[in-house]
């Protein structure tokens, strides 16, 4: 992003303990607040508006810092809240993605966001709405069964782990040894998964592209 361009949308919504969640002697309201004095973030994703090489666009970026990047209901309700900004303000929308899937402290309610966030951005399409995902390592889980997938371009980091299951667990399920660099970015690339492969380093040049190429919303 330009520096300085940024600009945070929906600081102050943040995630409750709706199921009084305990594990290992530990409650998942006291988790949340170690996770966020450890990040200075209130969850696992941030969400605002800021340029791009001069493009205005509506950006988000999950922090793979704070519980492993999970998705949560408070997750789920930012980047549903962003996307219909992007539908009003008519923006371009990039999502980055990192994350190690949905939350179990939050059960079912995490689980909710997969469809939420999918059906958030059926509506930017049919607004002729233009979303880019990137895809960083790992991304995994209900993420990439969700949003993450659903891009109009998917573009990977080189290396990203990139899949739903772990791979034990498929190799088990299948009964089948799994091939060389299964759920890397190169390999997803090689079968279709993905669109491209671009460095970090090239990323804002290349999201900028991309951005005068597509369009979005005939402007």
């Amino acid at each position: 992003m330009d520096p300085g361009s940024f600009e945070d949308l929906f600081p102050d919504i943040a995630p409750t303990d709706p199921l009084g969640f305990k594990w290992l002697g530990q409650n998942y309201a006291e988790r949340l607040d170690k996770e966020q004095k450890k990040t200075g973030q209130t969850e696992a994703i941030l969400t605002g508006v800021a340029y791009i090489k001069g493009r205005r666009a509506a950006v988000a970026v999950m922090d793979g810092s704070f519980l492993m990047g999970s998705m949560g209901s408070v997750l789920g309700e930012k980047l549903t809240l962003l996307i219909e900004e992007a539908i009003r303000s008519r923006l371009p929308l990039i999502v980055v993605c990192m994350s190690g899937g949905a939350r179990m402290h939050e059960g079912a309610l995490s689980l909710m966001q997969m469809g939420k966030t999918s059906a958030a951005l059926a509506r930017l399409d049919d607004a002729g709405g233009l979303f880019i995902s990137v895809l960083s390592d790992p991304t995994t889980g209900g993420v990439t069964a969700s949003f993450a997938m659903l891009g109009d371009i998917i573009i990977a980091e080189p290396g990203a782990l990139v899949g739903f299951a772990g791979q034990r667990v498929i190799a088990n399920t299948i009964k089948a040894e799994l091939p060389e660099g299964f759920q890397r970015a190169e390999f997803l690339l090689e079968h279709g998964f993905v669109d491209m492969i671009v460095p970090r380093t090239d990323l804002r040049s290349e999201l900028a592209r991309l951005i005068d190429y597509c369009m979005p919303y005939g402007s």
